[in-house]
């Protein structure tokens, strides 16, 4: 069924659902700005990030917007991997901070080489 490009009632209901916890995370939050600033960032990143997966899929294959799309979903996803790892690696012991940063890093190559180096057979 054609939407006209949008959102069904899952996805509406994901992204309310997502705003919800950001805006209580930024109550809960208020007294550190670094925080405020994390959570903002985040969810920005993610908003922008949906938006730019959902035009990559309506690009037509092979042109520019499907390059300039499948860029912008790399950086975001890029940009969002090194903020949860910053984050997450801060509470853990050295091991496990290591072992974060290598599986983020690792996402962020193998992400980068399915955009970008691999070519699928004719």
């Amino acid at each position: 069924m054609d939407r006209g490009g949008r959102p069904g009632w899952l996805p509406s209901l994901g992204f309310a659902f997502l705003s919800f916890n950001c805006g209580m995370a930024i109550y809960r939050s208020s007294s550190d700005p670094s925080a405020v600033a994390f959570v903002v960032v985040a969810y920005l990143a993610l908003i922008a990030l949906f938006r730019c997966l959902h035009l990559l899929e309506r690009a037509p294959a092979g042109g520019q917007a499907r390059a300039s799309m499948k860029a912008a979903v790399w950086g975001l996803s890029t940009l969002l991997t090194l903020m949860f790892s910053y984050k997450v690696a801060a509470i853990m012991p050295l091991w496990g901070a290591a072992g974060v940063w290598v599986m983020g890093l690792g996402t962020i190559v193998a992400g980068f080489y399915a955009f970008f180096v691999h070519r699928e057979a004719p």
